[in-house]
């Protein structure tokens, strides 16, 4: 919603395994809210904490707005809940509807369609949601060597 606990934690996740994996020359990578709440600001500081406890630095990050213009941007558009994944529909250009899908839809083995948002919980939530970030991003990761690297 406002870019400063799920999304930049996913960003964050994701671009260190991008990284480890000595794909970031091919992928890149963003994180947007569906609101303006927090435009400009960095990350939570419950979620740089949590990152910075498992050696990822959110502390570049600054909150966006989602545009249409990401659709065309990127291949994927992954929303964290059904209401911004509902925000991002009704932003996307006709013809791209195909890259909006939910984050933990790359890791169906937890059975979790939804990243809760921790931002009214305690640091507990923000560990919870770490978690649920990274085996997603483990699931896109693999979606995207299957679906634009092929095999090898």
């Amino acid at each position: 919603m406002g870019n400063i606990c799920r999304s930049p934690t996913a960003q964050g996740v994701f671009t260190k395994l991008v990284i480890e994996e000595g794909l970031s020359h091919q992928i890149e990578i963003d994180s947007a809210g569906t609101h303006a709440y927090h435009l400009g600001e960095p990350p939570d500081r419950r979620a740089r904490e949590t990152a910075r406890r498992r050696g990822i630095d959110l502390s570049r990050q600054r909150a966006r707005r989602a545009l249409a213009e990401d659709f065309e941007l990127f291949d994927y558009v992954l929303a964290m809940d059904r209401d911004n994944l509902s925000a991002l529909a009704a932003l996307c250009p006709p013809g791209y509807e195909e890259r909006l899908r939910l984050f933990m839809d790359y890791a169906p083995h937890l059975e979790i369609r939804e990243v809760p948002d921790p931002y009214y919980g305690g640091a507990n939530g923000f560990e919870a949601v770490f978690d649920m970030v990274d085996e997603a991003a483990r699931g896109l990761l693999e979606a995207i060597r299957r679906e634009h690297f092929g095999p090898g």
